[in-house]
């Protein structure tokens, strides 16, 4: 799609360090296994729409083994040392380390993102997590929840298919430091890193039923969620489903974090640098496809930048490069499912539809595979659904403002409150407008940046409790 002068050949990454097996059964008490009614489905990717594996398919009997087994693992795993399960996490992130070049070319392979992005973000992050809470383990005692806090007992984990691996870290990573056993569910279009994940657990010599991997659909996670050896769940996805755990839960004592959907702003104000600005928004958008809860898919630009920020923004935009995600040189990969690409198709078309003015680089798309060009809508409205609704996609909606009080209007005009932007040159005017701001997490002068140390977490619609750094210890301690 780029029209460099001088293109780019290609530059893919070898598939061979993968070693993939034709099929994979559930992690449970530190065994694979069948699914109790033997039940498996295909795992493919979206790049190429080729089956990568079978795996089995967790059901409400498989939920209640893999319960039965971490309850059974919580009190030996919970009457250790801080310091020595500390040593396990360690172990497990230095796993990670060594065999990231091979998670990231499996992550790319299932879930179609970039190899540039796993191997420079999601893989360095995951180990990141898994030291961060390992140093935590033996100091739980003064993260200023009490001089002893103790775990709550097991816990139900369900993620999504935008980061397979690093949700994963950010659920178990707290959970083991705290003294929690673990059962998650991964989503059933990603299911292999967590797989490969359970490998690495017995590679470190976690002990058996401590963390449990269940690949399924819905109904097992919702099976998780209502089981009674539950003490405490934890999902990250849409907040439909966010709304039905929560209903699901209510009353039962059980610790709850959601972490949801999102519709993030990215404020730039006149005096913001513009290059600059312009690689924020794209990194903000157009990062792993737009599958990133909290996205800057609203651009909210001053009136008086408006022409100049747009006319550099596409001229970023028609340097991208999307196609294989196993190239180095791709910016945008594959699009994660048919059914992802088919919501994103209807609401870019609503927005057509309700008057917005669409565009896209030229662009040539791969024939087979699930893909989508990076999009952009000018003369959006905030009754407009792509200013509204979450897309989860490479898709941006410009909106203009003229006084910072607007901004903050039309910022916090929206049910979500995960993430925010802000690009000025003004340090008064960044607090200013962050105080102002109802969102989880406001960037300044940069944007998706992550940290283990740094909590992440949402208001409104877009969750409760905060994961990352001392905050994320809470959740997992009865405290």
């Amino acid at each position: 799609m780029a029209n460099n002068l001088f293109p780019y050949a290609p530059a893919p990454e070898s598939r061979a360090i993968v070693d993939l097996a034709p099929s994979y059964g559930l992690f449970i008490d530190g065994e694979f296994a069948d699914a109790a009614d033997g039940t498996v489905f295909k795992t493919v990717s979206p790049a190429t729409e080729e089956v990568l594996a079978e795996v089995a398919r967790a059901g409400e009997a498989d939920v209640d083994r893999a319960v039965r087994a971490a309850r059974r693992a919580f009190p030996g795993w919970a009457a250790l040392p801080g310091a020595e399960r500390g040593k396990y996490l360690f172990r497990i992130a230095r796993i990670l380390q060594e065999r990231a070049r091979e998670l990231a070319v499996l992550e790319t392979l299932d879930n179609g993102k970039p190899i540039r992005e796993t191997r420079d973000v999601d893989l360095p992050l995951v180990a990141a997590h898994f030291f961060y809470y390992a140093g935590w383990a033996d100091k739980l005692g003064y993260a200023g929840f009490g001089p002893a806090p103790r775990p709550l007992g097991v816990a139900g984990q369900v993620i999504p298919w935008n980061f397979p691996l690093l949700m994963l870290a950010w659920k178990i990573a707290p959970a083991l430091a705290t003294g929690n056993t673990v059962v998650l569910k991964p989503a059933e279009t990603t299911p292999l890193s967590a797989l490969f994940f359970a490998d690495v657990c017995r590679q470190a010599g976690l002990p058996r039923g401590v963390v449990n991997i269940l690949p399924g659909y819905g109904d097992a996670g919702a099976a998780l969620v209502a089981h009674e050896g539950v003490d405490k769940v934890a999902f990250t996805g849409s907040t439909e489903v966010g709304r039905a755990i929560a209903r699901s839960v209510a009353g039962t004592g059980k610790k709850v974090t959601l972490e949801l959907g999102g519709k993030a702003a990215n404020i730039v104000f006149d005096d913001a640098p513009i290059d600059q600005a312009v690689e924020g928004i794209v990194n903000g958008i157009f990062f792993n496809q737009g599958h990133v809860c909290c996205a800057g898919s609203r651009l909210l630009v001053q009136e008086s930048v408006q022409d100049e920020l747009l006319e550099s923004l596409k001229r970023r935009m028609g340097q991208l490069r999307v196609g294989d995600p196993l190239d180095k040189n791709t910016d945008i990969g594959a699009i994660n499912s048919a059914e992802q690409l088919a919501r994103i198709t209807a609401l870019a078309e609503a927005g057509e539809a309700e008057g917005a003015r669409r565009w896209s680089p030229a662009c040539e798309l791969p024939s087979a595979g699930y893909w989508f060009a990076p999009t952009l809508f000018t003369g959006v409205t905030q009754a407009h659904r792509v200013a509204r609704e979450e897309i989860f996609g490479p898709v941006l909606s410009v909106l203009t403002f003229r006084t910072p009080a607007e901004a903050v209007e039309k910022a916090n005009n929206t049910p979500y409150g995960l993430s925010a932007g802000i690009w000025t040159e003004k340090g008064s005017r960044i607090l200013s407008m962050a105080n102002k701001l109802r969102a989880g997490v406001v960037w300044a002068n940069t944007f998706n940046k992550f940290d283990p140390t740094s909590p992440f977490g949402g208001y409104k619609e877009s969750g409760y409790g905060r994961e990352g750094g001392r905050h994320g210890l809470e959740a997992y301690l009865d405290v």
